[in-house]
């Protein structure tokens, strides 16, 4: 049988599993009265919510006589720990471009990872029918990407396609007629792209992807590198050093079949499949036949920049929302994660109660707390902190990102501004097009936190900033926080709207009327500087007066509403955010003020 495997990479948005779509249903692999789901990869709830690709996924397509495995990659720089796997599947690489943008960060940061690699890229320049297209202008810098990322002479000798996922056509030209479908793009990955190159020996698959199936058990998948595999086979698992993991036997092999993976009685070297049957296997092993005695070679992983802590909820309203709520069982969720997850690290903490989970980032770590508080987890969580890390001569580093920023002319100001007092470095300026400007920053992951939000705010909600790990670099020094203080409730009940009125002055609030509130609870933010604690419970005086002006109907002011990952942008060291299946409240870590006075006086007496 003949076969291709192949990636496609682009930028977050830039229309990846669109173009899945049209290739999936231009080769026919759907009934022509077949119902399906617009952007069909994307299976994940959190996926078609967000609009982004967070776990990569196989499907497969016939043309003509040969099968193409095609690999949907995510965009974003956070989930970059499945691309890295994923590369090592593939034998060639569809670089997707946005006709407008142009290559982003997060394309850099993978078509890097897979110009290393020896692959040959295809450009797919999307979106020509966009009335800010600059086509020419996006070629040459794909062109200059490749070349500052070292691509050899014969990598640079890429084919350009132009077209419209969206729209279901890719052609050689832009003005090209757009009846032409995705045939010509299906032709050059035929011919651009190398068959899979099958080395001698009995079998030998590299994992590559994880997943937990209540059937099946552990699902492995990955690319054959030699030999052929049967169900009942007996194999073996190697770790990287070439220790043996365990022995046993396949109970099922699936290979994918446009969007169905179907079970299969043999699959040979060079085809994408998964394998089930062994419990102890992950990713980076290697499943082999009992005789071979060298694991492949695994790609190795970029490191986690960001930790935080997954703490037990022990506010006096735990229990009340979710079902999940025990150490134990927050604890084995973030294990079974980090299994299938491997730019994951979970670690438990010293005094037990608390597990340290670091991630890329802090939309990875967001979109775990998300996925755990609809499966009815309740657990609180601290601010996100850089991993730092010490170099040979003792010195302490840091991670520092490289911060694009497109923004229109009128705010670039006040963007420079805000990004130098957090310790970035200016690296480009030039102009993007329809009066827009493109900022290129170097800029520690400590000052990022919680800046999206505020540059939203600056810019009136035209920015895109896009952000990608750049290096670990010397320590730049103090990075100044939030600069106002926090309203907190001194007492637990029900928030009174009488009371919040009188109290509207002191700052906005968070919460409304009804909310259940307790004592060290988080209800507002102070306009000063300071902490203030106030009591929202107290309710209207009763009185035999009746006067117009003594009944005045109270008009509240909207509160801000708190998103995850506001939140956890929000808070300082010493707050949490507790989360439930139903709420996300700010608290302070001590409820107790006494307890927060000690803990103030100890951390002076420390600095």
């Amino acid at each position: 049988m003949k076969l291709r495997n192949i990636a496609i990479i682009a930028h977050v948005d830039h229309g990846k599993t669109t173009l899945v779509d049209k290739l999936l249903q231009q080769s026919g692999t759907f009934r022509d009265n077949q119902r399906v789901q617009e952007r069909a990869m994307d299976s994940n709830d959190l996926e078609k919510e967000r609009g982004i690709t967070i776990l990569a996924k196989c499907t497969s397509v016939q043309w003509e006589d040969t099968q193409i495995n095609i690999v949907d990659t995510p965009g974003h720089a956070d989930f970059g720990g499945e691309v890295e796997r994923i590369l090592s599947m593939v034998d060639g690489v569809i670089v997707l471009v946005d006709a407008a943008e142009g290559p982003m960060p997060q394309t850099k940061f993978v078509v890097g990872k897979a110009l290393k690699l020896g692959l040959r890229p295809i450009v797919a320049i999307n979106k020509v029918d966009r009335q800010d297209a600059r086509i020419d202008e996006v070629v040459n810098e794909v062109f200059d990407l490749f070349a500052a990322l070292d691509a050899t002479d014969e990598q640079l000798d890429f084919p350009i396609l132009y077209g419209s996922g969206r729209n279901g056509w890719m052609a050689s030209s832009p003005d090209a007629s757009h009846d032409v479908g995705m045939k010509q793009l299906f032709e050059l990955v035929l011919k651009h792209v190398p068959p899979p190159t099958v080395e001698e020996g009995p079998f030998r698959l590299l994992g590559t992807i994880l997943e937990a199936n209540n059937f099946l058990g552990r699902i492995i998948t990955g690319r054959i590198a030699s030999g052929s595999v049967k169900p009942n086979q007996s194999v073996k698992v190697m770790s990287r050093d070439g220790k043996t993991i365990e022995t046993g036997r396949i109970s099922k092999i699936l290979a994918f079949r446009g969007l169905e993976r179907q079970p299969v009685e043999f699959a040979e070297a060079g085809d994408i499949v998964a394998i089930a049957g062994l419990t102890k296997g992950t990713v980076a092993d290697t499943f082999c036949d009992p005789t071979v005695d060298t694991p492949l070679q695994a790609q190795p992983i970029d490191p986690p920049t960001v930790s935080m802590s997954f703490i037990v909820n022990n506010s006096p309203l735990a229990g009340t929302e979710g079902d999940k709520v025990t150490s134990r069982l927050i604890r084995d969720r973030l294990l079974r994660e980090a299994e299938g997850n491997v730019a994951l690290r979970v670690v438990e903490s010293a005094d037990k109660d608390a597990m340290e989970v670091s991630g890329r980032g802090e939309l990875q770590l967001a979109i775990l707390i998300e996925n755990m508080r609809r499966e009815g987890f309740e657990l609180s969580v601290s601010r996100p902190r850089v991993v730092f890390e010490k170099n040979e001569a003792g010195q302490t580093l840091e991670p520092v990102e490289e911060v694009v920023i497109d923004v229109d002319d009128e705010f670039s100001g006040v963007v420079v501004q805000k990004m130098s007092e957090r310790k970035a470095e200016m690296m480009e300026m030039r102009p993007s097009g329809g009066n827009r400007l493109r900022l290129v920053f170097h800029a520690p992951t400590r000052g990022l936190i919680g800046y999206q939000g505020e540059l939203m705010t600056d810019t009136k909600g035209t920015a895109i900033m896009n952000r990608l790990f750049h290096a670990y670099l010397p320590y730049k020094g103090e990075i100044s926080g939030r600069r106002n203080g926090v309203l907190i409730s001194n007492d637990q009940g029900e928030a009174v709207a009488y009371a919040m009125f009188k109290l509207e002055d002191r700052g906005p609030m968070m919460i409304e009327p009804g909310w259940k509130v307790y004592r060290g609870m988080i209800i507002g933010e102070h306009t000063r500087e300071n902490d203030l604690e106030l009591n929202v419970l107290k309710g209207k005086q009763l009185t035999n007066i009746r006067t117009t002006s003594k009944d005045e109907a109270v008009r509240l002011t909207p509160p801000i509403r708190m998103t995850l990952e506001k939140a956890l942008a929000y808070i300082e060291d010493d707050e949490l955010v507790e989360i439930t299946p139903k709420s996300i409240r700010l608290r302070k870590k001590h409820l107790d003020p006494n307890d927060r006075k000690r803990a103030e006086k100890a951390k002076e007496a420390v600095a």
